[in-house]
């Protein structure tokens, strides 16, 4: 079989790396080898996502950037594939008319008959959605590394009203858990200590009688992962069961991303979220007080259409009442083909900046707070490699998934570190090794 290398440049979430390396296995069986640069590839993809703003702009530009490759080596395919092209082809063929591929999140399936095909006048665009593909028979080719994504369901059912993922993702759909488990246990036998199981509404997976804590439970009795993280569940679906999992399995890290977007119930039945501030509120006692030591982290949208001043100040002063660790934190950005598209602004793009800004600098000073409570405790620290700034460092997350940096000791990664703290910021955690290991 003739050999053809493929380049992916992959932009978004944890999903889309996971969707990178499951195209990677899927054309790896006809030939394919991953090239670390597009110069040379024979075929160059970029997986991409939708959610971001100016998103298709910036892949519009590196598109231009990269079809300097096409003249250079003749046969070259140049495609696009994940969300983005799923929701903005039209635009996108208008502004690429280059293009050779056009693949939706749905039809990675399709990828290999289609670079088998002649060259065509016309790109190739398969985009429909497919409410049973799961690609549970597909085996990612994954990069190296301590952690392994894992998803666990595709597609979201919730429609949020500033959301597009369930129009360029579909329904939701689980991965039998037969499956995981397999490829799991795989994972361990291939050297990865931590498996981080990925879905957009995590937590709403069911396959049978197996729910979201069964499946937890069932990870956790594998030999040889040692910890076990998801991401991102849905308040609504955080349920008795994944509770109990995450409070009984010491395998499954005290760390839990729950998005919040706003803490003003008006503004969250603008979004359609599906819960009150006093549920999510409650929620957050539940889980503190069957997790010792849960570090907690979330989303949060400032300035969505209607937002008032009196909504802001109940999400800032939420924040400060349940002083999460760390919070991904956006101005709100309108999404065509969302039912909030259409709703006029009611804030100016500064008026939105101010109000980020003040969340920012609340929680910047949160999680420093929280972080420096650590000062002088021992944390293990799963090595993931050479720290980024520090030369001969060590870089690793903790069980709360903080990032800690200590000096070179011999370990090396996938190694379990004891590492007493010994400085702290709102991003980091320092210390240093409490025993050496041998080189």
């Amino acid at each position: 079989m003739e050999t053809r290398s493929v380049y992916i440049e992959t932009y978004g979430c944890q999903m889309n790396i996971a969707d990178t390396e499951l195209i990677l296995g899927l054309l790896k069986p006809h030939g394919y080898e991953s090239a670390p640069t597009p110069e040379g590839a024979d075929v160059i993809l970029l997986n991409t996502c939708a959610i971001r703003e100016h998103a298709e702009e910036r892949i519009v530009g590196r598109l231009g950037d990269l079809v300097k490759h096409k003249a250079r080596k003749p046969g070259v395919v140049l495609g696009l594939t994940g969300c983005m092209a799923q929701h903005h082809r039209e635009a996108l063929l208008d502004k690429a008319p280059f293009l050779d591929l056009v693949l939706g999140p749905d039809a990675y399936r399709n990828l290999p008959a289609l670079l088998a095909q002649e060259s065509a006048d016309e790109p190739l665009v398969s985009v429909r959605l497919d409410r049973d593909e799961t690609y549970a028979d597909i085996a990612p080719a994954r990069g190296e590394g301590v952690r392994a994504w894992v998803t666990v369901m595709r597609g979201c059912d919730k429609f949020c009203t500033f959301c597009i993922v369930p129009y360029v993702r579909g329904r939701e759909r689980s991965v039998p858990a037969s499956a995981l488990l397999d490829q799991v246990r795989a994972l361990a036998d291939q050297g990865y200590k931590e498996v981080v199981y990925l879905g957009q509404t995590v937590n709403a997976y069911r396959d049978g009688e197996v729910d979201f804590g069964r499946l937890l439970r069932q990870t956790a009795r594998i030999d040889g992962i040692e910890r076990i993280r998801f991401t991102s569940p849905h308040p609504s679906d955080m349920d008795a069961s994944a509770i109990d999992a995450m409070a009984t399995c010491d395998k499954v890290a005290p760390y839990l991303h729950l998005p919040l977007q706003a803490a003003s119930n008006r503004v969250l039945g603008r979004m359609e979220r599906g819960y009150s501030i006093e549920e999510y509120a409650a929620l957050v006692d539940r889980l503190r007080a069957a997790i010792p030591h849960l570090a907690l982290s979330t989303d949060i949208i400032v300035g969505f259409p209607g937002e008032e001043e009196d909504d802001f100040r109940a999400t800032y002063d939420f924040m400060a009442e349940v002083r999460y660790d760390f919070a991904f934190m956006f101005k709100y950005s309108a999404r065509e083909g969302t039912r909030a598209y259409k709703w006029a602004e009611t804030l100016s793009e500064a008026e939105k900046g101010q109000r980020l800004q003040e969340i920012i600098r609340l929680q910047e000073g949160i999680g420093g707070e929280i972080n420096r409570q650590r000062l002088g405790q021992t944390v293990e620290v799963l090595v993931e490699g050479p720290a980024k700034k520090q030369k001969d460092w060590l870089a690793g997350k903790d069980p709360q998934f903080k990032t800690v940096v200590f000096p070179g000791n011999g370990a090396r990664p996938g190694e379990l570190v004891p590492v007493r703290v010994t400085s702290a910021n709102a991003h980091t955690l320092v210390g240093v090794a409490e025993r050496a290991y041998p080189v």
